[in-house]
């Protein structure tokens, strides 16, 4: 088998590992991008319903969770979600702004995917896909990388190889061995946006429901998401669920309003005062989905008249709608989640650079660090500001 030589080789064909390739190749080093799966950038091409999320206009360091909120500043300081927008406007590809900053294509994914290999071209960074890494050792100041094509040295490692969301994209553990071979902390991983899933009575009601979508504010008791939420047959998903979802903790309750912006027990004393004789639903109607109202209805007084509902059952009826305190069974697990949270620990890496603190030329960037954004470009940004500080300094 051949042994090639490199400056850097990036382990992982995402975007992370692209955009490093690339920063590194701008720097005129000999860059070699590797990765097992057929594609590069398959989770760009699937996200944003295949229109790419690929930043939002708002990104800043509170959107981001890690054991060390400081970790993120360096890197999204360094290049920045303005940054990245000029470089998708240099390309030409059109984009728009969905709600709360989130900046999508107009066309295609693949537009942003087609630039990433462009620059990869343009400086010379070389890909091979559909090699396994069977392993990777270091011997001074050079890493040996063995893979089913060969052995392959380089004096920089950069390994972007991502968390374990969505494993049927071909999500491994690979960069938490690694770390762990070179010494590095693991942060417990877990999955993040992600929905929520429940048990017994709660099922059978959600279930019902499968299909309902709602403006919603859920609050984990440390930070509370007000944004579309929708009843599937296992569950909770929607922006606010999944928001939600990566700060719970198993075992933990969940506080649901299903009537954010209404002051539900106002209404409720409105609807009995203008119209008596009407059923309990028929008012609920006025300011929740259809189905929702019945099912509420039908959980506490759906046989009254408002008339005959006191104040006190009209204030048990809105907290079940403004405070309706939920425990989730748990949740869908990587299958779904579009993010992964922990990894490798960033004590044990620089801010500045990403490089393995106590390992000379390793470094760590994008999905398996421990900094996860939220739902809406957020992650994509991590990627371009950890990839970018990476490239410059491998």
């Amino acid at each position: 088998m051949s042994s090639e030589n490199y400056d850097i080789i990036v382990l992982g064909a995402g975007a992370a590992g692209l955009f490093s390739a690339i920063e590194a190749g701008k720097r005129g080093r000999s860059v070699c991008v590797i990765d097992h799966a057929k594609k590069p950038a398959e989770k760009v091409r699937i996200s944003g319903g295949g229109r790419c999320n690929f930043t939002n206009v708002n990104t800043h360091p509170s959107r981001f969770i890690s054991q060390n909120p400081h970790f993120c500043k360096s890197a999204l300081k360094q290049y920045t979600q303005h940054d990245f927008i000029a470089r998708v406007d240099q390309q030409g590809i059109k984009y728009h702004e969905k709600t709360l900053g989130q900046l999508f294509c107009d066309d295609s994914a693949t537009e942003i995917i087609q630039m990433l290999l462009d620059d990869c071209a343009a400086n010379n960074v070389e890909i091979r896909l559909s090699t396994e890494i069977i392993g990777v050792s270091k011997r001074d100041t050079e890493f040996l990388v063995q893979t089913s094509i060969g052995n392959m040295h380089c004096e920089s490692l950069i390994v972007a190889t991502g968390g374990l969301s969505i494993p049927k994209m071909g999500a491994t553990p690979f960069a938490y061995e690694l770390a762990k071979q070179f010494g590095l902390n693991i942060i417990d991983p877990r999955p993040g946006l992600v929905p929520f899933m429940f048990g017994g009575e709660l099922l059978a009601e959600m279930s019902e429901l499968s299909g309902v979508s709602v403006r919603a504010r859920i609050d984990t008791g440390e930070i509370a998401f007000d944004e579309a939420m929708l009843f599937t047959h296992r569950g909770l998903s929607g922006p606010a669920a999944l928001q939600a979802s990566s700060y719970w903790l198993p075992g933990n309750e969940i506080e649901v309003n299903l009537a954010q912006r209404v002051d539900a027990l106002a209404a409720l004393k409105k609807g009995r005062e203008e119209a008596p004789k009407k059923k309990l639903a028929s008012v609920l109607e006025t300011f929740l989905p259809s189905r929702l109202a019945q099912s509420i209805a039908e959980q506490t007084y759906a046989s009254f008249r408002m008339a005959d509902l006191s104040n006190a059952k009209l204030e048990e009826i809105a907290k079940r709608i403004s405070a309706w305190r939920l425990k989730p069974v748990g949740t869908e697990g990587y299958r779904t989640a579009e993010v992964t949270i922990g990894g490798i620990d960033t004590n044990d890496l620089s801010s500045k650079t990403m490089e393995a603190k106590n390992v000379a030329g390793l470094f760590f960037i994008g999905e398996a660090v421990d900094v996860t954004g939220w739902l809406g470009g957020y992650n994509f940004q991590w990627a371009w500001s950890s990839g970018y500080v990476a490239g410059q300094n491998a």
